[in-house]
């Protein structure tokens, strides 16, 4: 593994990467996440999920991405092989907490069907003070603008921010478009469900089955979205807070030029990029997991 603290593309392109360590043995016992109730600034009540050993050391925060919710992304289940990025969490000391946004899993629309990033980025800032201590804050693809919005918005509320598969360019904001008044609910699809898998030899066929299964059935309907010129206001120089930005190698999101002009501007000098080789677009559930649980766990328990 490698980390940067101060980058140029040539480098980056340079930097040779070590081979990718064995998936972890399968758990013992796989054990249900508790579910807690979290009420929002406006009163709406939120799904969130909570795995933790006995003593944690400290709470993590998981934000889901554009189309699957908390449990599908972060506790995959699939018998004989350890898939859970929450149950790795645990297994090195951290209280794992997964929110399902309005309109994903567990937690149902508001009365205007739609989420808008703003409303995403308060009600995550409403999980992170029901979890108290100033936890980890980690975003994956969407979920790391969100996160990105509520370390911007609410820095005192979290220790770190941790970005993967972050999907935007500094440079390219997003442009006005008509704004829907009815949402769509589309059905989501298997096809959906199983597109990021796309890195060779990294996961088994079983689990990409197991994921569209759970996908499917937490979140039949696809979310939907709107006032998206809200992450306009996303800034690097904005954020404050201790950022770790993990990029998978074969991340068709992951554009090294894009992530180069995020961290290069980021409003702080605790930061560090990460490469996991070999990994994808859901590099956390695959083989690769372990790269982005040990350099959660390097970051966080850094002097």
């Amino acid at each position: 593994m490698r980390t940067w603290s101060s980058l140029s593309l040539m480098a980056l392109a340079a930097c040779a990467v070590a081979p990718t360590p064995p998936a972890p043995a399968p758990p013992a016992a796989a054990t249900a996440p508790a579910r807690i109730a979290v009420t929002a600034d406006d009163g709406f009540e939120l799904t969130m999920w909570r795995k933790a050993p006995a003593r944690p050391r400290r709470a993590v925060l998981l934000v889901h991405g554009r189309t699957w919710s908390g449990r599908p992304d972060f506790d995959l289940q699939v018998p004989g092989e350890a898939r859970s990025f929450m149950d790795a969490l645990v297994a090195q000391g951290y209280a794992a907490y997964a929110l399902d946004l309005r309109g994903y899993g567990a937690t149902p629309r508001d009365a205007t069907g739609f989420l808008t990033p703003e409303r995403a980025a308060a009600d995550t800032a409403a999980a992170l003070r029901a979890i108290g201590g100033a936890p980890a804050l980690f975003g994956w693809s969407r979920g790391s603008l969100v996160a990105q919005l509520t370390a911007q918005r609410h820095p005192e509320l979290l220790g770190a921010l941790i970005l993967f598969g972050y999907p935007a360019d500094p440079d390219r904001k997003p442009a006005e478009s008509p704004e829907p008044d009815v949402p769509a609910r589309k059905p989501t699809t298997a096809e959906a469900a199983a597109e990021d898998f796309i890195a060779p030899g990294v996961i088994s066929r079983r689990a990409i089955a197991a994921y569209v299964q759970a996908a499917l059935a937490a979140d039949p309907v696809r979310a939907d979205w709107r006032h998206e010129a809200e992450w306009r206001q996303l800034a690097p120089e904005a954020v404050h807070v201790p950022v770790l930005l993990i990029q998978a190698e074969l991340d068709p999101l992951g554009d090294t030029g894009a992530l180069a002009r995020l961290f290069t501007r980021l409003g702080t000098r605790d930061r560090q990029w990460v490469m996991v080789p070999r990994g994808d677009h859901a590099a956390l559930l695959e083989d690769t997991a372990p790269r982005l649980i040990a350099a959660i766990r390097a970051f966080l328990d850094r002097p």
